[in-house]
């Protein structure tokens, strides 16, 4: 296991919810117990409140839609076959001992991504590579991702990137890859609350890249039920903090590169 990946996404847990917002709460039950002999527990019953109030606004579809939609790159409306040469699909994680399966497998996001990246390889005739790392060890997600795009999608997978543990690492590693290939110009599969963040790491490297982004915020007509908690759109909430400390910490790792 990738020792840096570990710690990076533990102090992650704490900075995201619902982590976040119940040790908020459990801050407000110690500071009301401790302020009752004081007889001014204010303070502690205003962390109760915020927490429960806040795990309540960001299950809310109205609000967690809201929050994730505008972090998205626009979608790809019109394919042209021309405007690249290779397609890229980025892991969105996968999953040890899938009982079903007998194996690892990959988890919903990346088949999402490597649905959209199929369609588009049939679209274009272009190749692919697929990138993604084993973090948390067992096999790479890349090699988990190019036998379900061989097995079950029936698309061929030229490159793999199996080194990589985050999208900055994606990044370098998939531009060394194809630049060897002579491959300058790039679709970018991923989540598309996700690709603005990956894309900038893509161009870093000299890459041209279009946003090919797939995994959409559905933005239908509000009703009464986007009002209503629901545990699935606290995963919404979740990506959508996720997404722009990810941004502000890429920035600032920027700066010293």
């Amino acid at each position: 296991m990738n020792i840096g990946w570990l710690i990076t996404n533990t102090l992650a847990a704490f900075l995201l919810p619902p982590l976040n917002l119940v040790l908020v709460g459990l801050l407000g039950l110690w500071l009301q117990r401790a302020a009752a002999r004081r007889r001014r527990p204010v303070l502690g019953k205003t962390l109760i409140v915020v927490a429960l109030l806040g795990l309540t606004l960001l299950s809310t579809p109205w609000l967690a839609k809201r929050l994730l939609a505008p972090l998205e790159a626009p979608a790809l409306t019109q394919i042209d076959k021309d405007a690249a040469e290779a397609i890229v699909i980025l892991g969105g994680g996968s999953y040890r001992n899938a009982p079903e399966f007998g194996s690892d497998n990959i988890k919903s996001e990346t088949l999402e991504r490597l649905r959209y990246g199929a369609y588009l390889a049939r679209q274009t005739g272009k190749p692919i590579l697929v990138s993604g790392g084993a973090p948390d060890g067992g096999p790479a997600e890349a090699s988990l991702m190019q036998a379900v795009l061989e097995q079950d999608f029936r698309v061929h997978t030229r490159w793999v990137e199996d080194r990589s543990d985050n999208s900055r690492e994606n990044a370098a590693y998939a531009a060394n890859m194809l630049k060897k290939a002579g491959v300058t110009r790039i679709w970018l599969v991923s989540q598309a609350w996700h690709l603005p963040r990956a894309i900038a790491e893509f161009e870093r490297h000299g890459l041209t890249v279009i946003a090919a982004g797939t995994g959409f915020v559905n933005t239908a007509a509000t009703t009464p039920l986007d009002f209503v908690p629901n545990g699935q759109y606290l995963r919404y909430s979740y990506y959508a903090m996720h997404e722009a400390i990810g941004r502000v910490w890429y920035r600032l790792r920027a700066l010293f590169d």
